[in-house]
């Protein structure tokens, strides 16, 4: 069984990812693996300096993402170009993991957490999305107090992305990420248990 887990920035999706391994999901992180697509000596990060020039660049030939995010950010265009390259690295990668873990244990739960799976068009490969969901105003806060942003700082990044509440129509299992993490823990152990419960038909 392959589960997506998605949210928003700051929602807490990480948090809650720990907590799904924890009770036995193998993870496939997908900005773990955009990162691994793009190490030097890829060909990934060949097409990307091809495309973007050798300034994206760090000294010892890692990829200066700083630098690669200011080219693209408010740029439909560059996006574009830097999704085509890294997007279908990254799916190949995440499918190629995911069969070596069901190769290994067929009964196993693969975590796919993915920040853009619904936006990436991500959502049709999985059995079960899964959404981690706080008010717009907790991610608000929690982003302006993690990264040091303004609120219109913080606002414009949360806008860049699709609204939770326009996630929610895409989820099987809605985790609310709002209270303590008690509360959260409880609710990741009842989707585990009904994730369970699915697996072997019960």
């Amino acid at each position: 069984m392959i589960a997506g887990l998605t949210g928003g920035i700051a929602s807490g999706k990480s948090t809650v990812s720990r907590m799904f391994v924890a009770l036995g999901a193998r993870l496939v992180d997908a900005d773990q693996v955009a990162r691994e697509v793009v190490e030097p000596g890829t060909e990934g990060l060949e097409e990307l300096t091809a495309v973007f020039g050798k300034d994206i660049l760090q000294a010892d030939g890692q990829l200066d993402r700083k630098k690669l995010g200011a080219r693209v950010f408010g740029r439909p265009d560059q996006l574009a170009k830097l999704n085509a390259i890294v997007h279908p690295r990254v799916r190949a990668r995440m499918a190629e993991l995911t069969r070596e873990i069901l190769e290994g244990d067929p009964r196993a739960v693969v975590l796919w957490d993915v920040p853009l799976l619904i936006e990436g068009g991500l959502v049709e490969r999985v059995d079960v999305c899964i959404l981690v969901w706080v008010p717009e105003k907790v991610q608000l806060r929690r982003l302006m107090s993690r990264n040091g942003l303004s609120a219109e700082e913080a606002m414009a990044r949360i806008r860049s992305q699709m609204p939770l509440d326009e996630k929610r129509r895409y989820a099987d299992y809605v985790i609310d990420n709002s209270g303590d993490l008690d509360w959260t823990r409880q609710q990741v152990e009842r989707v585990w248990q009904a994730l369970c419960d699915r697996r072997t038909g019960a």
